[in-house]
């Protein structure tokens, strides 16, 4: 089974994520997302699984949310998707990709049903 977990270390439900994942015998390629973005290919790919849009798994409450102009109502998905690339502090975590599904992992044990 291929399985990746977008992973930032320095977030508590990204380490339980990828803990639980451990714990069930699963490899995971961990992609430390903030050292190396998803494309924006990769991330409209991830939206379409999670079959969410581009301000669903946006972390609005970061500063560069305002700052980077993403609470603007009328930027497109593409300009959203861009945003979340260039600024990938803004895109909620940790994302688990297995079987052709997507999953958040908030909470960790939400990632067990794509498993």
């Amino acid at each position: 089974m291929n399985v990746k977990i977008y992973h930032n270390p320095r977030c508590s439900k990204s380490r339980q994520t990828l803990q639980l994942l451990e714990e069930q015998g699963v490899q995971a390629e961990v992609i430390e997302y903030l050292k190396t973005p998803p494309t924006s290919d990769e991330l409209d790919n991830i939206l379409t699984l999670l079959d969410m849009q581009p301000r669903e798994l946006m972390r609005k409450s970061e500063a560069e949310y305002k700052e980077t102009g993403m609470d603007n109502p009328e930027l497109a998905r593409s300009a959203l998707i861009a945003g979340m690339v260039s600024s990938p502090k803004l895109i909620e975590r940790p994302i688990v990709l297995a079987n052709g599904k997507a999953a958040i992992g908030r909470p960790p044990e939400s990632v067990l049903a794509i498993l």
